[in-house]
């Protein structure tokens, strides 16, 4: 198994990030310093991080609802509520991409790198869905068309796949990617302030078929956790369409 990989099934982070890691220097093998993300690993060679023995464990997947006030991260230094908190697991889970604090919703945590750079990368498209709602209250059919056609932002163009008015200042809006703050910037780029946003889907998993209320978590299973791989892997996700 390569180097990169094999971190990631260790729960260390997921496979990019594990790639960064190695050529940073902060992995050895047998107390070698490697460089090479590619490098195979075989049966019984002793792999530290930092100095810290890392083994293949367990694999989790949890969804949770996160509630305002939470922080998308592993450990805050401020001492403030992190959602790994949230979760009754004694993996050493992080959570795939992020919520704002203000933020709430499905958020998944895990030790599987994997399917965390499956679900995050933007070449495999994974759908996530937003309820939003902004000020000022009063927009028309311009607006959602103008987040459909693209948004010029200060990190490249963003574009919803699809959006729609499910009420007044209310939007549903369908995204492929999950890069930082994203909606929040396209539509204050367009003239609206966001007051609440609400992640309510992504892949095929939903906030209600999930059931969980606010601060609620639960492990997922084999069938959710299959359903959200081939969600990244169909076709045509990987051909770019």
């Amino acid at each position: 198994m390569r180097l990169a990989k094999y971190l990631a099934h260790c729960g260390v982070a997921s496979r990019r990030a594990s790639e960064e890691l190695v050529r940073a220097g902060r992995v050895t093998i047998a107390g070698e310093v490697v460089r090479d993300p590619a490098r195979a690993v075989t049966d019984g060679e002793e792999v530290r991080v930092d100095g810290r023995l890392v083994r293949p464990e367990p694999l989790e997947v949890w969804a949770l609802n996160k509630p305002p006030g939470v922080l998308s991260t592993v450990r805050d230094t401020h001492g403030r509520k992190t959602v790994v908190e949230l979760v009754p697991s004694r993996r050493r889970l992080y959570p795939v991409g992020r919520l704002d604090a203000d933020s709430t919703g499905l958020l998944l945590l895990t030790n599987d790198g994997e399917l965390a750079e499956l679900v995050m990368h933007p070449r495999y498209g994974v759908e996530r869905v937003y309820h939003v709602r902004v000020e000022p209250p009063r927009f028309g059919q311009r607006l959602v068309e103008r987040l459909q056609r693209g948004v010029e932002l200060e990190d490249g163009p963003a574009r919803a796949l699809r959006a729609r008015a499910i009420g007044r200042g209310r939007l549903e809006i369908t995204m492929g990617e999950g890069r930082k703050r994203e909606v929040r910037r396209m539509l204050d780029a367009l003239g609206y302030r966001v007051v609440e946003l609400e992640r309510v889907r992504i892949g095929p998993l939903t906030l209600q078929s999930l059931g969980l209320a606010p601060g609620e978590s639960r492990r997922l299973g084999t069938r959710e956790i299959d359903a959200l791989r081939r969600a990244a892997l169909r076709p045509r996700r990987r051909a770019g369409r």
